[in-house]
């Protein structure tokens, strides 16, 4: 089956003697057991729930994985994850991430002896030279959030295999429906699922897939003897927005590239980073890894007072963290999802103050089009006026 066919073709239901034609929220704590000594297949919901075992099995087979795990959140899919590594091991990452993931490995797990190493993954030698005998882990996303870099996947998996590391690969700004890095020699592939997997910026889930049947006893083991499974209501629209994912993305894609065109043309934008405008090399990369270049952008003006005041005068991109929703959203990433970055570790890769994060909804492209004008010619007026930007007027 086609992969539009198989989002809205899976047993929405298995093993319910009712046979609804959709699969119910089973908002249950536990389960009744047939006697007291042996368990069913559900017990309690920590362990396991039917609606979120259905999301989970449909999340892996469109990864290509065997074994699905959600949780309660993006972050507590990444802390899943991390606990594969030891005291005393290291995680080697590339230095464009999330600022949550940042976050989470500078200040939290360098409290657990963990050392992480943040190098430029776009140089395979760097990447070769940094993997050393205590990498248990190599973690990285592409492209990546915010500048949206693209890194080889199967190019960094041969290395990171070379030294028995284990790869996980951030696929939120793409989604199983346009890369699976699984299929490119990824041993893990993770979501925040509250991005584009749901779609409506109404839930809070990650997901985590493998193949590997150890690397899924571990993670379940994780899953369950630490509690932050994603919950039954929670899965049940997890699943349901999961439906409608090629349908959204391919607007959203369609109206992103007429976007970045309209960004790139305009005299106050002096770079748009989007998959499709990357250099040669790396588009190159990222054609032959993924079918498409998703609905996430950013650019710079310049000035970063310019950009906050373009931000600030759109009227139909919320001003939000987080991005992969229906509706368009625009941020200052520096001081929204990537506040959280250490200083010490800002010089490693420095984020334009003066960069904009944009997240393309469904909306009319020409709707779109016309709110980012107007904010452009409202701070271009706005520069005239106080000369506050020191920018020529588009």
């Amino acid at each position: 089956m086609k992969f539009a066919t198989r989002l809205l073709t899976f047993d929405p239901v298995p093993g319910d003697r009712y046979t609804p034609a959709n699969t119910p929220i089973y908002q249950t704590a536990t389960f009744r057991q047939e006697n007291a000594t042996e368990f069913g297949e559900y017990d309690y919901c920590r362990s396991g729930n039917p609606t979120r075992s259905v999301v989970e099995k449909q999340i892996a087979a469109l990864e290509g994985g065997a074994r699905g795990f959600c949780f309660s959140t993006g972050l507590a899919a990444i802390t899943a994850v991390t606990r594969l590594v030891a005291p005393g091991e290291e995680i080697v990452a590339c230095d464009d991430l999330y600022g949550g993931t940042y976050r989470l490995f500078s200040r939290i797990l360098a409290k657990r002896g963990i050392g992480v190493r943040y190098v430029d993954f776009s140089d395979l030698d760097i990447v070769a030279a940094a993997i050393g005998s205590k990498t248990k882990l190599v973690y990285l996303e592409t492209p990546t959030n915010p500048l949206l870099q693209i890194i080889d996947i199967r190019a960094v998996a041969g290395i990171a295999h070379r030294s028995g590391a284990v790869v996980c690969v951030d696929n939120s700004t793409m989604s199983p429906y346009l890369q699976r890095p699984l299929e490119l020699d990824a041993d893990i592939v993770l979501h925040s699922a509250t991005k584009f997997l749901c779609g409506h910026s109404d839930v809070m889930a990650g997901a985590v897939v493998v193949n590997d049947a150890e690397l899924g006893d571990e993670l379940y083991l994780i899953q369950n003897g630490e509690g932050a499974g994603l919950a039954p209501f929670d899965s049940y629209l997890l699943l349901r927005g999961i439906k409608t994912l090629s349908l959204r993305l391919d607007r959203q894609q369609s109206n992103a590239t007429a976007i970045a065109e309209f960004l790139d043309a305009r005299p106050s934008v002096s770079q748009v980073y989007f998959p499709g405008f990357a250099d040669a090399k790396q588009l190159r990369i990222h054609r032959s890894q993924a079918s498409g270049d998703g609905a996430v952008l950013s650019f710079v003006t310049g000035h970063p007072e310019l950009s906050r005041t373009v931000v600030e005068a759109t009227r139909l991109f919320n001003i939000t963290v987080s991005f992969g929703g229906v509706n368009s959203t625009i941020s200052l990433p520096n001081y929204m999802s990537h506040a959280s970055i250490p200083e010490s570790l800002r010089q490693l890769k420095s984020i334009p103050r003066d960069l904009v994060r944009v997240s393309v909804g469904a909306e009319d492209v020409e709707d779109l089009i016309e709110d980012l004008g107007q904010a452009f010619e409202f701070a271009a007026q706005r520069s005239r006026d106080s000369k506050v930007f020191g920018v020529a007027a588009d």
